[in-house]
């Protein structure tokens, strides 16, 4: 993490949380995120978290975008990573960020290869569908504009929602994920992320077709992938688009091809000349969600699977959405915190002794309150797991 980036990432945080100290379960990402968690929400067959985010202000119908975090992540520290919430409050979206137990998952990953987790109305994806119902009918949400979007695992399960609930699901965007289906177990999920099957369009497509009695229209859906992806194989990701390609009835020739930021970018239209399935190979990018900037002005705070590569992916997302078209909160100035009266950082009791020790043996550098600069960047970061 170089000091821009954890500058970057302080500047995310309330100010009087970084300096109150960030101990508690919640942790710095935690107190950063605005989102807000939901203990009852209707049948949760898949044992999961709802956490989200409605902006203050907002009078007519809003869309929502259901976001999904990889493994090893959090709700909020995903959410901050990826910038969803500064884009929700800006263009004035709802957000809901399912968050997976560690109970269910001992690394935090979606199962989006688990039979009793991917078919409808059953598991992980029953829970997410019910949380979806609950923001539905105690928000203002049209039901026209809903979408899901995730990475890694999360962006597999945001596959398996727009296949299990083709109905509800307007469009959603699969960033280094796989495609629906091609998985029911362990073994076959680590070798389809290695080295995917050679299945045909129409074999992919019959995999979404059998997940539910809908039979269209379809999403739209956008898909990322990194060409340097280690975790997941890059080929997943034209699988994902030949699969969507087949449900849309396109053919596999894009219609238009470009470089996006640098990078390259394919569309497929449907006959009305509309966007329907696209895809950004983000050259010699690893496993992650891609980070940069959109209209002069960076979007999340790059760390583990968060990776700065020049380009927004959440802002391409959301417009791809047509969520980006009219401005609902412009980005607020930045004010100066006020001064603290008194040395404002707290210590657990469980590390007064090394951290008095610590201190004896070599003094961190202070600011002019005497407050530890050091002290609270490490546990900023160590709290909202961007470092260890």
């Amino acid at each position: 993490m170089s000091l821009k980036h954890t500058i970057d990432f302080l500047a995310n945080l309330p100010k009087a949380n970084v300096l109150s100290g960030l101990e508690g379960h919640s942790g710095a990402a935690a107190a950063a995120s605005p989102l807000l968690e939901t203990a009852e929400f209707g049948a949760n067959p898949g044992n999961l978290r709802m956490l989200s985010f409605v902006p203050e202000g907002l009078s007519q119908r809003i869309p929502l975008v259901v976001v999904l975090h990889g493994c090893t992540q959090t709700a909020a520290g995903y959410d901050i990573g990826a910038g969803w919430s500064t884009l929700a409050r800006r263009y004035g979206f709802a957000l809901l960020v399912p968050e997976q137990k560690r109970a269910n998952n001992p690394n935090a990953c979606f199962n989006w290869f688990v039979p009793e987790d991917i078919h409808r109305d059953h598991g992980e994806a029953g829970s997410i569908r019910q949380m979806v119902e609950h923001l539905a009918q105690h928000h203002s949400i049209d039901r026209a504009r809903i979408y899901v979007t995730g990475l890694s695992a999360g962006g597999a399960m945001a596959a398996v929602m727009l296949a299990t609930y083709p109905d509800v699901f307007a469009g959603g965007a699969v960033i280094a994920g796989l495609p629906y289906g091609v998985a029911t177990n362990v073994r076959q999920a680590l070798k389809e992320m290695r080295q995917p099957s050679q299945h045909s369009a129409r074999q992919l497509g019959d995999l979404v077709r059998k997940a539910s009695s809908h039979r269209g229209p379809w999403p739209k859906l956008s898909v990322w992938h990194g060409s340097a992806d280690r975790t997941v194989n890059d080929k997943n990701a034209d699988a994902l688009v030949r699969q969507w390609l087949d449900l849309h009835g396109l053919p596999e020739a894009p219609t238009k091809q470009r470089k996006v930021d640098g990078f390259p970018h394919q569309v497929w239209a449907n006959s009305s000349g509309e966007p329907t399935v696209e895809s950004y190979t983000i050259t010699n990018m690893a496993h992650g969600t891609p980070l940069g900037r959109a209209n002069d002005e960076a979007f999340g705070v790059p760390g583990p699977y968060l990776l700065d590569a020049g380009i927004s992916s959440s802002h391409h997302i959301a417009a791809f959405f047509g969520l980006t078209g009219r401005v609902h909160h412009r980005k607020a100035v930045a004010k100066a915190a006020p001064k603290p009266e008194r040395e404002p950082v707290a210590e657990s009791h469980s590390g007064a002794a090394r951290a008095r020790a610590a201190g004896r043996a070599q003094t961190p550098p202070r600011d002019r309150r005497g407050l530890d600069v050091n002290g609270v960047i490490t546990r900023a970061l160590t709290a909202a797991g961007l470092i260890k």
